[in-house]
């Protein structure tokens, strides 16, 4: 059985066309590999836009993403893999069949969804998410929450830009502070921490372990810790 990893990692690329609405050169592409096939987003390194406070390779923070999701054990970033694909190094990242009417504004109401979306709040001050629009949460047909567009993230410097303060000053469930615990005892797995710099390895361990700590979702008292625009 081919394993959606798989797919991406050893599939053929054939790029069907670039998505709207992106600042940088992102690009639905079909994935195939035997009998199997998906759509995937594609963002090559050569589609980039220079950034004065973000290093060179946003993508690499793509696949960092994943990888932190993972070694968390929240499953809320769709597999995404490094590829050499029809333009050079890049992210791969498997495409999320949602309706894309729906958004975390529209959803963040709903007590079904209500652990996923508090995850997310913790994976994004762990990951240091600069971009949550609310447009990044999509919502699967089995109902699971995943987030999108993580090039934005993993900054050494604090600079959390998120739609998610709806948790602020509440406790993080007791769940969630077990798996960052595990994960901070384990250590970041190789996939994860060779995607970034021992600067950006060390915030991220420390902002886990300050989470782990106050054991509460922080709260923006300046009010100015949202990205723009919110959709």
């Amino acid at each position: 059985m081919v394993t959606p990893r798989d797919l991406l990692c050893n599939g053929q690329i054939e790029v069907e066309g670039r998505m709207p609405w992106s600042s940088n050169g992102t690009f639905l592409v079909s994935v195939s590999l035997g009998d199997e096939s998906t759509k995937a987003i594609y963002k090559p390194h050569k589609g980039e836009r220079p950034l004065w406070d973000f290093p060179d390779g946003l993508y690499r923070r793509e696949v960092a993403a994943y990888e932190l999701s993972e070694a968390l054990g929240w499953d809320l970033v769709p597999v995404t893999v490094l590829r050499d694909g029809p333009m050079g190094d890049g992210s791969l990242q498997w495409f999320v069949d949602a309706d894309f009417s729906e958004h975390y504004f529209t959803l963040q109401e709903r007590p079904a969804l209500r652990h996923q979306f508090q995850a997310m709040c913790a994976f994004d001050l762990i990951a240091n998410n600069t971009d949550r629009k609310s447009g990044h949460c999509l919502l699967a047909d089995d109902e699971q929450i995943y987030g999108i567009d993580h090039g934005l993230a993993f900054h050494h410097e604090f600079k959390l830009r998120t739609v998610i303060w709806e948790f602020g000053g509440e406790a993080v469930p007791q769940d969630l502070l077990d798996d960052i615990e595990r994960f901070l005892t384990e250590g970041p797995p190789t996939a994860l921490s060779e995607l970034l710099d021992s600067f950006e390895n060390d915030a991220m361990k420390a902002r886990a372990r300050a989470l782990l700590d106050n054991r509460k979702f922080p709260i923006d008292a300046s009010g100015h810790r949202y990205p723009w625009p919110l959709v």
